[in-house]
């Protein structure tokens, strides 16, 4: 089962840029902002013999899709939203969701029972939802955890299954048997998503620098450790016979260890809409890659309270009308002002847009002086609201030290948060886009982002 992430690059840290430090005038870029484009596909790529069978393209969803898990015949496949939402193509049948439920916390994966007539999805904190003949045999939603849970995977008969943490630990239920771990090690990298044997001896964790663990009978084929690769890895898969394995990147770059197939993208042009899981064909043929900022993401599951923050949700909307590639071809050029770091100008150009006269700053650390004089800041600890400003680094002194920031779109009750973040990747140095970057956890941002959280703003 594939794991959810945004747009990491090799060690976890993010595909953006600095800011720069010269605020740029005023009124200069909103006559040239743009409505929602997407990145111009339905959301699932198909490669080699997977069929095309269509993509939330074309939908409006009320939260980031998270993961894909194909029927077991090949003929089709399940993709799941952060709020539980479910969605079908080909002949997957469809059993439920929780869609219309409040979570606690945002689901982070799907996996497929053996017959396909039903499936699993697993949330950040460890619960566990089961649709059709798939069966529960146990979660960790009830206590703390150390980590975010980020993947699963059922054993082979779907009566048991292996949930992993981003920092390698590894929980089993049922008949999952429990043959290791990376839970007591020190990662230079978050795990982001494991697979299981097809005899449920073993199973692989791979984490986001391309990293790769084997327990059990898994076999060891290779991995990207130490590898330029130009972006985090997202998600793995295994052949059908175990013999080897694929690792899929933020931008939709597929790396082949073993006698695992390469069916492409190749070549993998830009614009690059991040890439958070794949799932293969039975025959090893094949595979679908998950896109997931191509759905008109509206984040109202949950949504912004009106009542915290009156023009929060009139941001969220002006930000995610955003999300897609810059239209702009010159080097750091942008809607939003001149041709340089775009981020804050990106989040001081949306909140103009709500009527908040904050100046088009292209620092963000005056962004957070701003707001330090003018608004409200809240500490790293602190609960955002959607529209709230996210700001990444160690402070607001210096680019050193605060290096990008964001729009909260969404806030979980565990305290997940998605963003929509400006001048971001994966897309190739002084070409980033609007991209959604979550779900994750604020305190997990040095491991999810390559950097922490230093303060939210509330303009």
């Amino acid at each position: 089962m594939m794991a959810t992430a945004a747009f990491l690059v090799a060690g976890g840290v993010p595909v953006v840029s600095a800011s720069a430090a010269t605020p740029t005038p005023k009124g200069t870029n909103a006559a040239s902002a743009r409505p929602h484009t997407g990145f111009g596909t339905q959301g699932v790529d198909a490669y080699g013999d997977a069929p095309a069978l269509g993509g939330f393209g074309s939908e409006q969803l009320s939260a980031p899709v998270v993961g894909i898990s194909a029927m077991p015949g090949g003929g089709g496949y399940r993709v799941a939203a952060s709020d539980g939402g479910v969605l079908t193509y080909g002949d997957a049948g469809f059993y439920g969701s929780l869609g219309a439920v409040r979570l606690f916390a945002p689901i982070v994966g799907i996996a497929t029972t053996p017959d396909g007539a039903g499936y699993w999805l697993v949330a950040m904190d460890g619960g566990v939802f089961t649709f059709g003949d798939a069966g529960f045999y146990g979660s960790l939603g009830s206590g703390p955890l150390s980590a975010p849970i980020v993947g699963m995977a059922p054993t082979p008969d779907g009566r048991g299954y292996w949930l992993v943490g981003a920092d390698g630990g590894v929980f089993t239920f049922g008949d999952a048997t429990f043959l290791g771990s990376m839970g007591a090690q020190h990662l230079a990298s978050p795990v982001t998503g494991m697979a299981a044997t097809s005899d449920g001896q073993g199973y692989w964790l791979v984490a986001g620098d391309g990293g790769m663990f084997t327990f059990g009978d898994a076999g060891f084929f290779g991995s990207a450790a130490g590898a330029n690769i130009g972006a985090g890895v997202t998600g793995m898969a295994p052949t059908p016979d175990g013999g080897g394995y694929w690792m899929v990147a933020a931008t939709g770059g597929v790396l082949t260890f073993g006698d695992a197939p390469f069916e492409g993208p190749d070549p993998n042009p830009p614009p690059f809409s991040p890439t958070v899981a794949m799932a293969t064909t039975p025959d090893g043929g094949g595979y679908w890659l998950l896109r997931q900022d191509e759905a008109d993401n509206v984040f109202s599951n949950p949504g912004p309270d009106p009542s915290v923050f009156p023009a929060g949700g009139r941001a969220v909307s002006v930000a995610a009308s955003q999300i897609g590639p810059d239209p702009d071809t010159g080097y750091e050029c942008n809607p939003y002002g001149p041709c340089e770091d775009w981020c804050s100008l990106f989040a001081t150009w949306v909140w103009n847009q709500v009527g908040i006269g904050i100046p088009d700053y292209a620092f963000t650390g005056y962004v957070y002086d701003w707001a330090a004089a003018n608004a409200q800041v809240l500490p790293p600890g602190g609960r955002p609201v959607p529209g709230d400003g996210v700001m990444y680094g160690s402070g607001p002194q210096s680019t050193a030290s605060s290096v990008h920031m964001g729009i909260v779109a969404q806030v979980w009750p565990d305290g997940a948060i998605d963003t929509v973040e400006g001048d971001a990747g994966p897309e190739p140095a002084g070409h980033y886009a609007v991209v959604v970057n979550g779900p994750f956890l604020p305190s997990q941002s040095a491991g999810y982002n390559g950097f922490g959280i230093y303060a939210f703003v509330q303009p």
